[in-house]
């Protein structure tokens, strides 16, 4: 239809009026060919009768119209400015959120043309809803992750939200590590360490993709997860820059919906980049608390150590025993055979001490030649056994130069709080390095220990 101005409803009005009008002029006619004699009808009020009542009926039209079409038009316009204000509101950090589908949703009461608009419109505003919640759960998770370095506390939030961003009931995060798939957190998962063998969790490492299983209802898991019967498990990726990370394992009671799958993709993505930047902040911090050449703990961290197990020794009234070791006569070593063998000989001597030391003992490079072990929980007595097979084992021990065989022999010396007293780590150390002393003075190659208090 040709548009006379720019404004429908004008246009509406300016086509009804001018149609009223055309009705009122050929009516006359009309009723004279049913008839009626033209005496009656081709006068000037009957045909300013018709002509006006032919007007009357086009404003009603146009009336109607506006009220039946017009404001069913005009509520899409506001559900649209309403979407509008949100979609602005986003770019000055407003809540995504906030534009729910009560508010912008348009009820649906015709089966025609304005009916397949209100639900075009109606399932724009359901998916731009889904979006914004989506765009605004991931803005939170990133904010979230990255702000945490620490390892533990990253992937424990993680997790957490990814539960309940999701709807699953039970999930765990593994993470690669030199080879093997390392737990770093799980809930609600039983024997994780059965889980991380799985086909499934391979193919997955293999491919880089995700793996989505639905088991039906008459399909049993055991012994993998608690409390329920998983209807779905999803298994995702972790992949920063085309290494892969890890992979986040999840199980639901109930199917995953497409949009939490969607969801799960996008986070582990920000997921990713935390997860990259909290092993490099681990491995950094491991590195500065590390002797370069032996790989154990250097004197500054190893310190800080001793300080907080003296504390902890002190708090609970438990042992605490200190063990001060130094080659004999390194020296000649390095004067003999050059600095790079020596460097060997100190690594195999932290090697040893090592594979001497519990799980919980803490060995330290204290000086060039020089260690510090601290051993939480031992007395005197377990100090001088640790000490005497730690010297037995060194002076068997042989490096190999060439044709040359090089052997060395420690000298230790050791204490224990509360045996011996102490009042700080300090006090301790001094006792331990004197005892060392009068072991190199006793002829070297030797165990010397604190006298007791007693």
């Amino acid at each position: 239809m040709i548009r006379l101005t720019r404004k429908v409803f004008t246009d509406l009005s300016i086509w009804m009026i001018g149609l009223g009008l055309a009705i009122g002029l050929i009516f006359p006619f009309f009723i004279t060919w049913m008839g009626i004699p033209s005496e009656y009808v081709f006068t000037p009020w009957f045909f300013g009768a018709c002509v006006t009542a032919g007007v009357i009926l086009g404003a009603m039209n146009i009336r109607l119209a506006r009220m039946v079409v017009g404001s069913r038009l005009r509520l899409l316009a506001e559900r649209m400015s309403h979407v509008t204000e949100n979609l602005q509101g986003i770019k000055t950090g407003k809540d995504a959120r906030s534009c729910n589908t009560d508010a912008c949703l348009i009820a649906i009461d015709s089966e025609d043309e304005l009916g397949e608009s209100a639900v075009a419109f109606n399932t724009l505003v359901k998916t731009l809803a889904e979006s914004m919640e989506t765009e605004s759960s991931l803005s939170d998770f990133t904010r979230m992750i990255s702000s945490q370095l620490s390892l533990n506390d990253l992937t424990e939030r993680a997790l957490q939200q990814l539960l309940e961003h999701t709807g699953s009931a039970a999930g765990a995060i593994l993470i690669e590590s030199e080879g093997d798939l390392q737990v770093a957190i799980s809930r609600g998962i039983r024997a994780i360490e059965d889980v991380i063998q799985s086909d499934h969790i391979k193919n997955v490492l293999r491919s880089e993709k995700k793996v989505h299983l639905s088991l039906p209802d008459d399909v049993r898991v055991e012994g993998v997860l608690t409390d329920f019967r998983p209807r779905d498990v999803v298994i995702e990726p972790i992949i920063y820059k085309d290494i892969i990370l890890g992979v986040v394992l999840l199980a639901s009671a109930a199917s995953f919906s497409p949009d939490a799958l969607t969801r799960l993709t996008l986070f582990c993505g920000g997921l990713a980049l935390a997860l990259h930047n909290s092993l490099l902040f681990d491995r950094l911090e491991r590195l500065a608390a590390l002797d370069p050449l032996t790989g154990i703990y250097n004197r500054r961290f190893g310190l800080t150590r001793l300080n907080e197990e003296f504390g902890r020794a002190l708090r609970i009234n438990a042992p605490l025993g200190v063990m001060m070791f130094d080659l004999d006569h390194f020296k000649q070593v390095n004067d003999t055979y050059g600095h790079l063998v020596g460097d060997r000989v100190l690594l195999r001597i932290s090697q040893i001490a090592r594979s001497v030391l519990r799980e919980g003992d803490i060995l330290m490079r204290y000086g060039g030649e020089e260690f510090l072990v601290i051993l939480p929980g031992a007395s005197v007595n377990d100090v001088s056994l640790a000490a005497d097979r730690i010297r037995r084992l060194v002076a068997e021990a042989i490096v190999r130069d060439g044709d040359d065989q090089i052997q060395v022999t420690v000298s230790i010396g050791g204490t224990s709080f509360p045996e011996v007293n102490a009042d700080s780590a300090n006090d301790l150390v001094q006792q331990a390095d004197k005892s060392l002393y009068l072991a190199k003075e006793s002829g070297r190659n030797c165990v010397m220990l604190a006298a007791n208090n007693a």
